[in-house]
């Protein structure tokens, strides 16, 4: 004859712990995700994670032109008379953040808000205000002082 160690509900309550355990596990071995940032024209939205990011801590010196030229993987459709609205994670704005382009740092100060909007004309016009070319590569970089913390890229691409 056999006995039972444990009964239904035991075995049931067990093989949850167990399920439980092994999920936890499985989770504490993913790498946690960057932030996110955005990018909004109309009612078309794009969103990616950081490109170079270092769980909020500075980037490496060497690193940072690499990161910095890398390109997009995501691309939003502008018209000269769009507004575009960027958006960050609270963590990022906590630091500051700033806009480059085309590598090429735009702002001095930080930002210091989740959320902004800039008229579409000022990626694709000069200084003269004359036209420039069909695509700019726009970067977030959040920032801590003199430091880079992260970096998020998008392809703005001119529509007529």
């Amino acid at each position: 004859m056999t006995v039972a160690f444990f009964s239904g509900k035991g075995r049931r309550i067990g093989v949850a712990l167990g399920a439980v355990s092994a999920g936890l596990l499985v989770l504490s071995a993913c790498d946690k995700p960057t932030p996110l940032a955005t990018v909004t024209v109309g009612d078309n939205s794009v969103h990616t994670e950081a490109s170079c990011y270092n769980d909020g801590k500075a980037l490496k010196e060497a690193d940072i032109k690499g990161c910095l030229n890398k390109k997009a993987d995501k691309t939003v459709k502008v018209a000269m008379d769009d507004k575009v609205h960027f958006g960050v994670d609270p963590s990022v704005s906590d630091n500051g953040w700033t806009l480059f382009i085309n590598g090429q740092q735009a702002e001095q100060e930080p930002f210091k808000k989740t959320y902004r909007s800039i008229p579409g004309s000022a990626f694709f016009a000069s200084q003269t205000g004359e036209a420039t070319a069909d695509k700019t590569q726009v970067s977030i970089v959040e920032t801590k002082g003199k430091e880079l913390l992260g970096i998020w890229h998008f392809e703005l691409k001119k529509t007529s």
